[in-house]
């Protein structure tokens, strides 16, 4: 007896130091996430029922900066419409190319891991001013795609940046060029189906494209849900491109949430509005993100649970 609470105590001195050990390893985490998340998020909420000015007094006026989000600001509702109509054009190409490449990757054999990291590159730097400041040459009116377009016989210059219905496209087409990271998640995706489910259609006759529809896409549904969802938070928040190649115009074509945002708060030095503006994204974010979510059942297939 006085042998088996000795072990019980022993094995919980282990436990408590486990305990304690983690705690100390976690504690940068937690302190970060503390101090550069919550408590930043809980002020910001604050100062969305305040007037505040960087240097000034807050001054707390209620619900009025909602209010005159949506019932005195045109330029909301217009950052609304321009981000949503960019998560609908960018999302769906960028997780089609990204699915197509993957794809393409996983049947090539030779030089494949070389041709992966090549593919990726954009995403690691495609977010980065230096790109946005090249894109923007790119597409500038005497830029390397007009001269190209020359080159085809093309005399008219295409005025991409300066054109209202042209210019959130080249800004869709950074953002689809930027497919790296959803590629690799397909790949280790693809990477995961059975190939005896491909054998066995092949045995039955089935073509390429049976195959892609029947087998690839339901396997893969899991899959396509994460990227669809992570693309589109992060389509929602687009910010650099917008800032540094069009800066919003022309005529506020470019003017994405995130730059409008931006724009209220650090030239306009409305901070209390900013922040209520920054809370409705995350509001307006959470239900797409949520709407996704609850739809997923029709088009996602889960093995383990037998289907649908």
């Amino acid at each position: 007896m006085i042998k088996k609470t000795g072990n019980l105590i022993s094995y919980r001195k282990l436990i408590h130091s486990q305990t304690v050990s983690g705690y100390v390893f976690a504690l940068p985490f937690i302190a970060g996430f503390l101090g550069f998340t919550i408590l930043p998020m809980l002020f910001s909420f604050y100062l969305s029922f305040t007037s505040y000015r960087i240097g000034a007094e807050s001054i707390w006026i209620g619900l009025d900066n909602y209010i005159r989000m949506f019932t005195n600001d045109p330029m909301f509702g217009n950052s609304i419409k321009v981000t949503i109509y960019y998560v609908v054009a960018s999302v769906p190409l960028k997780i089609f190319f990204a699915l197509f490449v993957a794809m393409l990757l996983t049947r090539t054999k030779i030089l494949s891991g070389f041709y992966r990291s090549i593919y990726y590159l954009p995403s690691l730097i495609g977010g980065s001013v230096a790109v946005s400041l090249v894109w923007k040459e790119l597409f500038a009116s005497r830029g390397v795609i007009n001269t190209l377009f020359a080159m085809l016989g093309v005399e008219e210059t295409v005025f991409w940046l300066g054109d209202p219905n042209l210019a959130i496209w080249t800004l869709i087409l950074l953002s689809v060029w930027q497919f790296g990271s959803s590629m690799i998640i397909f790949a280790a995706g693809l990477k995961q189906i059975p190939i005896s489910y491909y054998e066995a259609a092949r045995i039955d006759g089935s073509s390429f494209w049976q195959q892609t529809l029947y087998i690839t896409l339901p396997c893969l549904s899991p899959v396509i849900l994460f990227n669809t969802v992570m693309q589109t938070i992060g389509a929602f928040m687009s910010f650099t491109q917008a800032f540094i190649i069009t800066n919003g115009g022309p005529m506020d074509s470019t003017m994405f949430y995130a730059l409008y945002l931006y724009n209220r708060a650090f030239n306009y030095h409305e901070m209390g509005y900013a922040s209520a503006l920054a809370w409705f994204l995350l509001l307006m974010v959470g239900v797409v993100t949520m709407l996704i979510f609850k739809t997923s059942d029709q088009f996602v297939y889960y093995e383990s649970k037998g289907g649908r």
